[in-house]
């Protein structure tokens, strides 16, 4: 199971390439104005969590971490954001998991929520 942002910010990345294209080709150094579209679209194409039997797979905009379930002591809801526990104390953050999402994220690992390796703190 994969989770990813909305699809609406890569339309939102289109719209503002295209604004900022006459700003940026109005002086050759004003050019790179043209890198923070292209670089919120990276992100936003790219950054999310894949979750399979074998573990979660983190992506971020230029990298990605491979986490075993067994790796995996439970997850923690901050606001509308999820960060997996890890055994040394440590969190990593969850891209584009809200907490409602983390029982389909745990049944896509073919865990049942609820035992003392999936629980979700507050």
């Amino acid at each position: 199971m994969r989770f990813r942002y909305s699809g609406a910010i890569m339309v939102a990345v289109v719209f503002a390439a295209f604004g900022a294209l006459p700003f940026a080709l109005s002086s050759w150094w004003l050019a790179p104005v043209l890198l923070v579209p292209a670089a919120i679209g990276l992100w936003a194409g790219r950054a999310g969590v894949d979750a399979a039997p074998e573990g979660l797979t983190v992506r971020g905009a230029v990298g990605s971490r491979r986490l075993d379930w067994s790796e995996i002591d439970g997850f923690e809801a901050v606001g509308k954001k999820v960060a997996v526990l890890l055994p040394s104390g440590a969190t990593l953050p969850l891209p584009a998991v809200r907490p409602t999402d983390v029982p389909r994220l745990v049944a896509a690992g073919g865990r049942v929520l609820g035992g003392e390796a999936d629980t979700l703190g507050s």
